[in-house]
Parts: structure tokens; C-alpha cells; sequence
């Protein structure tokens, strides 16, 4: 369990996500076991909670939280992207290496590749989990 951290720290780790103010971000498959100063640093930087599945609008930004017993990757990744804009980012948040739950990086290619999506960059997004940024190729949008 991580400890507490500061505001600073928070929003730290939330901007290694790219995030900024005013950003709509849709979170998926949450858990208790998701970093909790993680996402109290995109609520804290974005200025509004993160809307869920139910959202009917569009969504600049698709949170993943994604465990290895979570299903199928490749469909989780279709549903992620159906309501994003067109500039629109997934970050796939998986366990790190060596956790319960983590993806093999070529298992994360495959599946992002068959939705259509391209892996972008690899980043630590907190103690125990890792983010992938996935986008839309360029020639789609």
C-alpha cells in the first residue's frame, strides 16, 4: 500500500501522463488495488473528477487500469477508445514487472495493435504500476 503523498507529488505523477486543466479523462477498470495518489493527482490536476462508463460525451484522455485476469486486452482497448475525441490518448495502466497481474510488453503491442491503436511511450506511474500511451495512428484521425 503506498503511503500518503503530497499535493506535489501527486499531481507529479499525473503529469507525467501529460495531463492539464481542463481535460476530460474516463477511467476504466478501476480497483482496490489502483494507485490512489495517481489518481488523486489527475483529479487534482485536471480540476474534475474522472468520469466513469456512464459518461455520454466525448473524453480527451482513457484511463486503462488493465491486470493480466481482467479479460481480453484487445476488447477492453476497443471500449476505451470509443468515446475519445480526436486527439484522444489511452494510457494502459498494468502492474509493473514482477507484480500479480502483469502484461508482457508484446502482449500489450498485439492487442493495441489490433484496435487499432500505436504505442507511443512506457512510463512508472506510481510503486507498482506502469502506463503505456497509446494513440490513433495519424492516418485514421
Amino acid at each position: 500500500m503506498s503511503s500518503p503523498a503530497s499535493s506535489g507529488n501527486t499531481q507529479e505523477l499525473a503529469s507525467r501522463l501529460g495531463l492539464e486543466s481542463g481535460l476530460v479523462v474516463q477511467e476504466i477498470g478501476h480497483d482496490s488495488d489502483s494507485d490512489q495518489d495517481l489518481r488523486a493527482g489527475i483529479v487534482e490536476l485536471t480540476g474534475s473528477d474522472m468520469v466513469d462508463l456512464d459518461y455520454e460525451d466525448v473524453v480527451d484522455v482513457a484511463i486503462l487500469w488493465f491486470r493480466e485476469d481482467d479479460g481480453d486486452l484487445t476488447d477492453a482497448l476497443v471500449d476505451s477508445i470509443t468515446p475519445l475525441a480526436d486527439q484522444g490518448v489511452v494510457w494502459l495502466l498494468t502492474p509493473k514487472p514482477g507484480r500479480d497481474g502483469h502484461i508482457e510488453p508484446e502482449d500489450i503491442t498485439e492487442a493495441a495493435q489490433t484496435a487499432g491503436l500505436r504505442q507511443t511511450s512506457t512510463i512508472s506511474a506510481g510503486s507498482q504500476w506502469q502506463g503505456t500511451r497509446l494513440v490513433a495512428p495519424r492516418a485514421k484521425r
